[in-house]
């Protein structure tokens, strides 16, 4: 008989997981002008084999996990570019069967599995592309931000992905729409913030952000993402003692993002050796998020499986 794969919280339950980086980073090193409101998401229409060999470069890199290209596909988003509703639900399905394609090749091809896909679910901020799921609150309440997500998290875990990635959330507000939206899907869900020092990018303190995941059944990890590496320690401790939940992290590369210039300033500052005290402290997923590439995502999968 052939033994049945592990789970996803299986996965957690057992060690340290690794995830993908910036999946835009290879996109654009690839040669892809990313730079109008779909980002990645437009690829997912015009050049899903450029996906596919995105998610495979890190997969071939050590990753276990791929984040699929839906962090900026929303019905909105593509509705502005002529996209009806059925085609818009269609290319969010495609984000998941594309990284699954992915998967199925770095199998074939000899990576260790099991592999895992994320359906990335993005801030509302992220659909206005103007640089607000780094602020948060939008004006929106809870209610009128549940009903945009929620649309968009049903097609997603319809496509059978193994985890929703609530991820890049800038607000407390916003995380508290996100948890009622995935009430019923049946899809297990991490929830990460985006923080700058202590805070939450809508200024509030962690501790409280992170609680309001504590108890929700469907989140199988909490942490952050999107932010300097600098800040993660901090975080993951205070994720970890809030909720008792396996903690998820995978800042950016160091460097900060100019949203009125729509470019990235500053220095790189991952390092791949800083991985072994996040785990320590209780990280589970661990990877990168922007500018971080597959080269580093290869010495961060050996650091920890060392």
């Amino acid at each position: 008989m052939v033994s049945a794969l592990p789970s996803f919280a299986d996965a957690l339950a057992a060690g340290p997981v690794v995830l993908d980086g910036g999946l835009s980073q290879q996109l654009e090193s690839a040669g892809h002008d990313l730079s109008d409101a779909l980002w990645s998401a437009r690829l997912l229409a015009e050049d899903p084999e450029a996906v596919v060999r995105a998610h495979l470069a890190f997969y071939e890199a050590g990753a276990q996990v791929a984040i699929t290209a839906s962090y900026q596909a929303t019905f909105e988003g593509f509705a502005r570019r002529g996209t009806g509703r059925d085609e818009a639900a269609a290319l969010l399905a495609r984000s998941v069967e594309l990284a699954r394609d992915a998967a199925r090749r770095a199998t074939a091809g000899g990576a260790a599995g099991p592999l895992f896909v994320a359906a990335s679910a993005g801030p509302y901020g992220a659909m206005l592309a103007d640089g607000s799921e780094y602020r948060g609150r939008y004006g929106l309440s809870v209610g009128e931000l549940e009903r945009f997500h929620r649309p968009r998290l049903e097609v997603l875990a319809a496509a059978r992905p193994d985890v929703l990635a609530l991820e890049t959330v800038p607000d407390a507000d916003e995380a508290r729409a996100l948890l009622r939206a995935i009430r019923g899907l049946g899809t297990p869900a991490w929830l990460s913030y985006s923080i700058e020092g202590g805070r939450t990018r809508a200024g509030q303190p962690l501790d409280e952000a992170f609680a309001v995941a504590a108890d929700v059944d469907e989140v199988i990890a909490v942490g952050v993402n999107c932010c300097a590496p600098q800040d993660v320690d901090r975080a993951v401790e205070t994720a970890a003692r809030v909720t008792g939940k396996p903690v998820v992290v995978y800042p950016n590369s160091g460097e900060r993002w100019d949203a009125r210039a729509r470019t990235w300033c500053g220095t790189a500052a991952f390092r791949a050796d800083q991985v072994a005290g996040w785990a320590a402290a209780g990280a589970r997923l661990i990877g990168g998020c922007c500018r971080v590439g597959p080269e580093v995502i290869a010495e961060l999968a050996a650091q920890l499986r060392r």
